[in-house]
């Protein structure tokens, strides 16, 4: 089996041993929160995830490069049964498209967010969080586990009985989620605690049927996927790689797209600056970003620095 086969194999089953981190954080009642920035939250179960993960990546495929939201370092300290060695076997039963079936250990790119949605984590608003670990080749995203450690929260009362993960290659297609469509109206998402008049600007000049307004972009990404929104607006550098590069590579695999405000490529290499400076759009499908694309207005576009390559 292919290199990059294993390597999202491992991660499929490390992010689940990272949602139930997440989820003992939580109920131990000691979150351990620390302000890295202004509003920039950061709690031991951010810590502690991406200690599981980039460990349980790294000890397995050394040769893989892996960039996390916590720092460099986050994986040295991982205890025993936080390194995860399994390897998925759903997804060893897939065959990958030709292009990605021969890629060398080191050239893949792997992005991790261990908790998406930190806020809404710290204020109960659990559904909003995920857990993203993308992987890019060539600098583009190819490939993301998303992994959402309370789903079906408010209906299933074990906590770890709770969670879902989902996972998609693009070429492939996604597993774990069934991709749907609106059935009416323009139903957009944007971010629910990092709004400014620009964001405002380009959602008012869309015309709207609906405005969704929730924390972390895996959540976001989710909801085009399932149906519930036509697009992802959000037409600011809030938003890092990591934040993206698994959602990107999951709503591709599903039909959608992912681009700046521009309709540029956001690009995955290792060495590339880590904010989306160009902002973000996404459409549940590819042929929907046009339309949206030409409603940003002139004064939203000129606000955001032009990067990468359009579509």
């Amino acid at each position: 089996m292919s290199t990059l086969q294993r390597v999202i194999a491992n991660a499929v089953a490390a992010v689940d041993r990272a949602g139930r981190i997440v989820k003992e954080v939580l109920h131990s009642g000691s979150l351990g929160i620390i302000d890295k920035a202004q509003d920039d939250l950061q709690t031991e179960a951010d810590r502690s995830a991406q200690k599981c993960i980039v460990a349980s990546l790294s000890k397995s495929f050394p040769r893989m490069k892996i960039i996390g939201e916590e720092g460099a370092q986050e994986g040295m300290a991982a205890k025993d049964d936080w390194i995860v060695k399994e390897l998925d076997g759903a997804v060893l039963k897939e065959t990958l498209p030709s292009d990605l079936a021969g890629v060398d250990e080191k050239d893949i790119v792997c992005w991790v967010d261990p908790l998406d949605g930190t806020k809404e984590y710290t204020q109960g608003l659990l559904d909003h969080v995920t857990v993203l670990v993308g992987f890019a080749v060539g600098g583009k995203a190819v490939a993301g586990v998303v992994h959402q450690p309370f789903y079906n929260y408010t209906k299933q009362a074990d906590p770890f009985k709770q969670g879902r993960t989902m996972w998609g290659i693009v070429g492939l297609g996604v597993r774990g989620i069934t991709p749907a469509v609106p059935a009416s109206g323009k139903i957009i998402t944007t971010t629910r605690s990092h709004s400014s008049p620009t964001i405002n600007a380009c959602i008012e000049a869309m015309k709207p049927t609906e405005v969704i307004r929730v924390g972390g972009a895996g959540h976001k990404v989710l909801l085009l996927i399932e149906g519930q929104a036509h697009a992802y607006v959000f037409p600011s550098p809030g938003c890092k790689k990591w934040d993206t590069c698994a959602p990107e590579a999951l709503l591709e695999a599903a039909g959608g797209a992912l681009t700046d405000i521009h309709g540029s490529k956001i690009l995955y290499h290792a060495d590339v600056d880590h904010p989306n400076w160009g902002g973000v759009l996404a459409t549940c499908k590819r042929d929907l970003l046009p339309q949206y694309l030409r409603e940003v207005p002139e004064s939203v576009r000129q606000a955001l620095p032009v990067l990468g390559q359009k579509l």
